[in-house]
């Protein structure tokens, strides 16, 4: 049976959660919004349209919905050419391809921002696949998202492992049935990762490669 390794992108393979956090706080700003930029961190991870509503409220005029998406998209799409990926994050994937797992990235970014996210990991000769949130109805922390990639690794859940760096990815994972590795990279406490489902946290993907071995992602 296959073994699938299945990876959020932003906050865990890729250091662009503050990009996100300012470019959702501009577009909020700019709509006449005023959200603490800490409280935009907690909501990454979240699709857009459900971030805004966590941001928001359900009460929120709805018809602004789209314009903030696009303000958001425009801002950070200013900053594609000049991505970064965590210290060896592209070893730690291709590590994973050696040992026999299907290694799946599972994203709320748009398929577009995903083109942008992959060049700047540098690593498609070790994916299996990859997913974003055009591909699935209901975003994380849904389980929609981890059962997509589960499909397309053509793994079960029991033999999957999600690593990502929110409490959103963590209950996915959680309620996907799948073991769930948090990384502290993101800037979300492992506290907090812990009582969402996380099984194993590590410091980032430099150290999650370090301690493989003793890690859900032993060979």
């Amino acid at each position: 049976m296959n073994r699938a390794a299945l990876f959020d992108v932003d906050g865990t393979l890729t250091d662009t959660n503050h990009l996100h956090v300012t470019c959702w706080w501009e577009a909020l700003r700019q709509a006449g919004h005023t959200v603490p930029m800490h409280r935009v961190h907690r909501a990454l991870g979240l699709p857009g349209d459900d971030l805004i509503a966590h941001l928001l409220g359900d009460d929120r005029d709805k018809s602004e919905d789209d314009t903030l998406s696009a303000a958001h998209d425009t801002l950070y799409g200013t900053y594609f050419d000049r991505l970064k990926s965590f210290d060896r994050a592209a070893d730690l994937l291709r590590e994973l391809d050696r040992s026999g797992w299907r290694v799946v990235l599972v994203t709320s970014a748009s398929s577009r921002e995903l083109e942008a996210l992959t060049r700047a990991i540098d690593a498609d000769d070790a994916l299996t696949a990859t997913a974003s949130s055009d591909d699935v109805s209901e975003g994380k922390p849904a389980p929609d998202p981890v059962h997509h990639a589960l499909d397309l690794a053509g793994a079960a859940a029991g033999q999957a492992v999600f690593v990502g760096d929110s409490v959103w990815d963590m209950k996915a994972a959680a309620r996907a049935g799948v073991t769930a590795v948090g990384l502290l990279c993101g800037g979300i406490p492992r506290a907090d990762l812990v009582e969402a489902g996380a099984r194993a946290v590590h410091q980032d993907p430099a150290d999650l490669l370090e301690h493989i071995d003793r890690s859900p992602l032993a060979r």
